[in-house]
């Protein structure tokens, strides 16, 4: 039997902050020389991002006396807790999660009411009763729903959240379930001038994205779907030191060096080679690619020989959104459904994610 991912739903805080406007704030309470400035402006302009959301308006100020969640001195003392950034968490993301899940339940006929799963996604923060719960007050789903959470998986958690939509729909025909990942990274922002710093106050970005799985495609408004076919997830033990993501008493604190890139470049063509067995016959014609950085896109390009427009959607989601972790490849595969119609149908879909481990992530859909 097969499932469907029926629709999905976006959403963001409501400050939008343009990339140079983030290098003047993080310039700033980096407290940077002119030579470092430099060097942090040229990683800015490299890093193929244009804005990015938050949910903390700091960022589109570089004067200390205009910001409200980081203290107003240039040594940012007392730096916010772990506990200060966890309380901003659980307002915030409660918020985002629902506005997600209100957008892709409205592009279906079915109503809170008819779920029989919920899985919420995230890594940058937790407590209980937890998101889960919260939401399933916020949305009126029922209080007998089966409820997963998938956390601390980073931004190939939404692979999984799939895989196991994927199981529940194939075990029960009339299952509906909700998926929803939901990120704050930057209320993560540290302020050691340590290259894997520099890199994730350069990328990441505060988003939410919901999807609705079932094994009934009747249930969506919009005639065309997507369909899971096949999964691969591979883990290249050499690469564990290179992306982490650790508690520490002023936040989480990400290890994202810059050597990902190469070991992603030395693994996902046979990965994808694996993946694609047996599939010769009806290769992708569309792809949606995490994209943890503009250098991992280029190397994903690279290795698989696509060009720069066949990877469209990743470039446009990085562009305007930055990586927000776990939700951003579901902003992606949003993004090109909303581009498909009845011709696409049986065409396939190619998606690949990457995380802490490292841990590489394949998925083949189809258009249906």
């Amino acid at each position: 039997m097969s499932s469907y991912l029926i629709s999905f739903g976006l959403a963001n805080p409501e400050h939008q902050i343009d990339q140079a406007r983030v290098y003047e704030f993080m310039s700033q309470a980096h407290g940077m020389d002119s030579d470092e400035q430099r060097r942090l402006k040229a990683l800015y302009r490299a890093s193929g991002i244009k804005s990015r959301y938050s949910v903390i308006r700091d960022y589109m100020h570089e004067n200390p006396e205009d910001w409200e969640f980081y203290p107003n001195n240039r040594n940012l003392t007392p730096f916010p807790s772990t506990k200060d950034r966890h309380e901003l968490y659980r307002q915030h993301a409660i918020k985002l999660s629902k506005q997600s899940s209100e957008q892709a339940i409205s592009k279906t006929n079915l109503s809170g009411s008819d779920f029989t799963h919920l899985i919420t996604i995230s890594c940058t923060g937790m407590y209980a009763p937890g998101l889960d719960l919260d939401l399933v007050k916020e949305l009126g789903l029922p209080t007998t729903i089966e409820r997963t959470c998938i956390n601390f998986m980073g931004c190939y958690a939404a692979f999984n959240g799939i895989k196991l939509g994927n199981t529940i729909c194939q075990a029960n025909p009339n299952a509906k379930v909700l998926i929803v990942a939901t990120e704050l990274c930057t209320i993560h922002f540290q302020k050691g001038k340590n290259e894997d710093n520099l890199i994730a106050n350069a990328i990441f970005g505060d988003g939410s994205a919901a999807v609705i799985i079932s094994g009934n495609r009747a249930y969506a408004k919009k005639d065309i779907t997507l369909s899971p076919k096949k999964f691969l997830n591979d883990i290249y033990p050499e690469g564990s030191s290179e992306m982490a993501w650790n508690i520490g008493n002023f936040g989480f604190e990400m290890k994202l060096s810059s050597y990902v890139p190469k070991l992603i470049e030395n693994g996902i063509s046979n990965l994808v080679e694996r993946l694609l067995q047996n599939t010769e016959e009806n290769l992708p014609q569309h792809y949606a690619f995490h994209p943890g950085g503009k250098k991992i896109l280029e190397v994903i390009e690279s290795e698989l020989k696509l060009s720069k427009e066949q990877d469209w959607a990743g470039r446009k989601v990085l562009q305007e959104y930055g990586n927000m972790s776990s939700p951003t490849i579901l902003f992606v595969m949003s993004r090109i459904l909303d581009e498909l119609n009845e011709d696409h149908k049986g065409q396939q879909m190619l998606s690949l994610a990457f995380g802490p481990g490292l841990t590489m992530e394949s998925m083949l859909l189809e258009v249906s």
